[in-house]
């Protein structure tokens, strides 16, 4: 998708006055002042809740040609890392917030020269980091940028192939002299001590993804990728300096402002005890059609808040609340250095297995911080399941902007009293509710938890 980089023309030409001419004006020879183009490019807002972007890498150094449509940097906002596509030829004359730094939404980032000839120009005219525009003065004038997430699709470690030698170049990589990669498939790469410079990329003109990593590391020799693998299954916690303060990172930074904001909504919760023995039996019969647990979660939880819109509902100025046209269920998924909530939308519409299929894909540009922020900004409930650890209850808090989160534990054998007296084992889930108190009422969440347990206690509707 298209997104708007801000930037405006630095004259290189003086204004001079015009002196009275002595001759008649018809002895006059009019002249052109030509003034040179040289745009600053600006950091762009990637998402509405944006406030400064990471710039993760230059995919072009100082001199080289830009051309319309080509990748220039990839900035990390506050959910993704995003490329950044130029809407204009010309050559990048001088970097001004290097890889690994931060500038807030609006400031300069870079030079963009319109000839060769005004890069040296260009440079001299090249402001130090700390003294960049604000966002107020950088919105006169506008230059379009286009950004596109690198595709990232998972193969099966059969369908890898061998691994190609480098054959086709990136028109970034300078004839082959740099590496093109996704930022997730360069951290992949760094974690399985794999070299770039001999995989074949498969994403956009030629870029490495992730995916081309995995099939080289599968492909590898023994001793090059899987010796960077520690031995063992257990997994081994990434190493830490004790006693090191380490800032926030862009991604935690937003987590941070968001916890902060939810505490200003006054929340309560209601908690639930859900039978799980039929929706386990189904969860076998379509697991091996690609079937997850999240999406059987995702499309039990979708219909039951089609009977209760106001579940679904959200309150943003604390004066009104929106009665949500879709049911877009937001899932909460960790990721490395923070979490994020990937978006089914309209998920009671959707079919189970297209449902699976789209958080199969959801979770994969998820990991590689390759989601668009329709793909993450858009949820109207949101799902937080810890039952995979093997825990049996928690609280979540309540993303701003939505109406209500709900925390699914495990799913454990319980003993129970069944209704002709006697005792039985069954598998049984504990679900607690965390809901805005301003728009949603204890009643309202008992009627959905009650007809939310009715699906999924006899999940026939799940697969129409």
């Amino acid at each position: 998708m298209s997104h708007l980089l801000q930037s405006t023309f630095i004259p290189t030409t003086p204004t001079t006055l015009r002196r009275r001419s002595v001759f008649p004006t018809t002895h006059l020879r009019k002249t052109h002042v030509v003034e040179s183009k040289i745009r600053e490019i600006f950091m762009p807002a990637l998402s509405s809740t944006m406030t400064e972007g990471k710039i993760i890498s230059w995919m072009k150094t100082e001199g080289d040609k830009l051309a319309k449509g080509e990748s220039v940097v990839v900035v990390e906002s506050d959910k993704a890392d995003m490329d950044v596509e130029s809407f204009y030829d010309g050559y990048l004359a001088s970097i001004i917030v290097p890889e690994g730094s931060s500038a807030p939404v609006g400031s300069p980032i870079a030079l963009l020269a319109e000839s060769e000839d005004e890069i040296s120009l260009a440079k001299s005219k090249t402001p130090t980091p700390t003294s960049t525009s604000t966002p107020a003065a950088a919105a006169a004038v506008t230059e379009e940028v286009s950004t596109v997430a690198a595709a990232v699709t998972v193969t099966s470690s059969s369908d890898a192939g061998p691994v190609k030698m480098a054959s086709s170049i990136h028109p970034a990589s300078e004839g082959g002299k740099r590496v093109v990669a996704s930022p997730y498939a360069k951290k992949l790469a760094k974690e399985l001590g794999l070299d770039l410079r001999g995989v074949v990329g498969s994403g956009p003109n030629g870029r490495i993804v992730a995916k081309d990593v995995e099939a080289a590391a599968g492909s590898a020799p023994i001793g090059v990728a899987a010796a960077a693998k520690p031995s063992g299954g257990a997994p081994v916690a990434p190493a830490v300096e004790l006693g090191t303060t380490v800032p926030f990172s862009t991604m935690q930074n937003a987590v941070s402002r968001n916890m902060v904001e939810s505490l200003a909504v006054p929340t309560f919760r209601v908690g639930y005890t859900i039978t799980t023995n039929a929706l386990d039996a189904l969860y076998k019969k379509v697991k091996s059609k690609g079937v997850t647990m999240t999406a059987l979660l995702a499309k039990a939880t979708a219909l039951a808040l089609v009977k209760h819109p106001v579940v679904n509902s959200s309150c943003r100025d604390g004066k009104s609340f929106t009665y949500n046209s879709s049911i877009n269920i937001a899932v909460a998924v960790a990721i490395d250095g923070g979490l994020i909530t990937p978006v089914l939308q309209d998920a009671d519409k959707v079919d189970l297995y297209s449902l699976s299929r789209k958080w199969k894909e959801l979770v994969d540009k998820a990991r590689a911080k390759q989601l668009q922020p329709h793909e993450y900004t858009t949820g109207t409930f949101t799902l937080s399941n810890l039952g995979m650890f093997g825990v049996d209850r928690f609280d979540a808090i309540l993303p701003p902007g939505t109406g209500a989160i709900m925390a699914v534990g495990a799913s454990q054998p319980t003993l129970v009293g069944t209704k002709d007296g006697q005792i039985g084992m069954k598998n049984q889930m504990q679900v607690n509710v965390t809901a805005d108190h301003r728009v949603i009422y204890g009643a309202d969440l008992a009627a959905f938890l009650q007809t939310l347990a009715q699906i999924i206690e006899d999940p026939k509707d799940l697969t129409l």
